[in-house]
């Protein structure tokens, strides 16, 4: 079951939530096709629930919005970005446990 801290990420939205977030924000890059996208969706909603305050996270469907994974040269799903202050700061790419997320995510928080 999904977490209701995860937030929806679109393109629309993308440069007001995320670029110009106070707070860091988590971004999973992920489609519904995906099956190493729905091994690592669990690990995402744990931490999003754990680190809940300290930094924002939320997943972005590359099939509906094609822009903004092209603007970041995601190339393989799954990707997370940790972005703070309008730059990247950690880059995942593929599935990885939560214990080195989470210590990724401490050290920018």
């Amino acid at each position: 079951m999904a977490s209701d801290k995860v937030k929806t990420f679109s393109d629309a939205d993308f440069e007001t939530t995320v670029m110009q977030s106070a707070t860091p924000v988590l971004v999973d890059f992920w489609a519904e096709w995906c099956g190493p996208c729905r091994m690592i969706a669990p690990t995402v909603d744990a931490l999003a629930t754990e680190m809940d305050g300290k930094v924002v996270v939320g997943k972005l469907n590359v099939d509906d919005n094609p822009m903004t994974p092209g603007r970041f040269g995601i190339r393989g799903i799954p990707t997370l970005l940790l972005i703070k202050g309008g730059k990247v700061v950690e880059q995942v790419v593929g599935v990885t446990d939560k214990t080195r997320l989470k210590a990724l995510i401490e050290a920018h928080v």
